[in-house]
């Protein structure tokens, strides 16, 4: 099952997406005298009771007894989750992690291998396809980041690997847009990320429900795996290719860590930090690295403006941004004393 936030006449509501269509899984769930939430929100609080409603909406879709769905061209997908409870941000790939030391000629972190780490990043500016406005500064090295993200489904603190993979209401594509020379300033105060990473972090098109991945399912002592393929396309060009089964750290295992003395609640989102090649801090790291060995010239790339970025991991769908300069030009880097 897909489900999806969508606004449409400046509404915002929920949906499910069957066949290349939305529905309105509100309206037709009084159809079949049903109640559900007409907000992602309230319906994630409502647990595994809301879910089974909305199955019972899904499978009257695919049998034919429920055929209105919404014909309007002005319905614009948002975040699935538009406003989640929080949202944090793990470091699962191992290949990603040491790519990228290796590139800036450091060695790789013992920890690493330890124990699952993630940051939090900003709830309240969490995107979905569609256009993504941003400042000036954000344009000085901006990236983006390939990943997938988990959505919470229950309430749970210091909850087991083991009964883990039950709180997860759904798997999404996740864009962990970055800012490389404001974050890379402010992490040598080693405090961060911040704000390298707090205006966006983009989320879509749909939350795929897990049933609907049991054949890619990769079970195992620490949690689930899933054998999907992640590709990012930039302007239409392939730029990075890899799994989703290649988590060194498990969802199981982040939320297991996450979970520990805190309560994580319905609607939280959960990234699962980048995959191997899956951004252009360490794609550049790595051609210029290549270039250095041929003795050639690189000059690095990153988004520029009115560039598309299309990330696309299989079985979760395609979450495409278009970033775009904010119409008045201001710079926090132009703030700094003491230069």
């Amino acid at each position: 099952m897909k489900l999806v936030s969508y606004t449409l006449k400046k509404k915002d509501s929920l949906g499910i997406f069957y066949d290349g269509k939305v529905y309105d899984l509100k309206e037709c769930a009084l159809g079949l005298n049903l109640e559900i939430p007409g907000r992602m929100r309230n319906f994630l609080r409502g647990g595994e009771e809301m879910m089974d409603k909305a199955r019972q909406v899904n499978t009257a879709i695919a049998d034919g007894k429920i055929t209105s769905f919404i014909e309007d061209p002005n319905l614009k997908l948002l975040a699935p989750v538009p406003r989640p409870t929080s949202c944090r941000d793990a470091y699962a790939f191992r290949q990603h992690v040491e790519t990228a030391r290796r590139n800036r000629g450091v060695p790789m972190i013992a920890e690493f291998d330890q124990f699952p780490v993630f940051y939090l990043t900003n709830h309240n500016a969490i995107v979905g396809p569609g256009d993504v406005r941003v400042e000036s500064d954000h344009f000085l090295k901006l990236d983006f980041e390939l990943e997938a993200a988990i959505v919470i489904g229950r309430r749970g603190k210091n909850i087991s690997v083991k009964k883990a993979d039950t709180y997860i209401a759904g798997y999404m594509v996740m864009n962990d847009i970055s800012a490389r020379v404001l974050q890379m300033e402010e992490m040598k105060l080693n405090l961060g990320p911040a704000k390298g990473k707090d205006f966006a972090t983009a989320i879509g098109p749909w939350l795929v429900t897990p049933d609907e991945l049991e054949q890619f399912k990769i079970p195992s002592d620490s949690g689930n795996k899933y054998d999907l393929r992640m590709t990012a396309k930039h302007n239409d060009k392939l730029i990075s290719d890899g799994n989703m089964k290649d988590m060194d750290w498990t969802f199981a295992e982040i939320i297991e860590r996450a979970s520990y003395g805190v309560e994580l609640r319905p609607g939280d989102v959960i990234g699962s930090g980048t995959v191997g090649t899956g951004c252009y801090l360490e794609l550049n790291g790595t051609w210029a690295l290549e270039a250095k060995e041929k003795g050639e010239e690189f000059t690095p790339i990153w988004i520029n403006e009115n560039d598309t970025i299309e990330l696309e991991i299989a079985g979760l769908g395609v979450l495409k941004n278009t970033f775009l300069k904010r119409k008045k030009d201001r710079s926090i880097l132009a703030k700094k004393k003491n230069q």
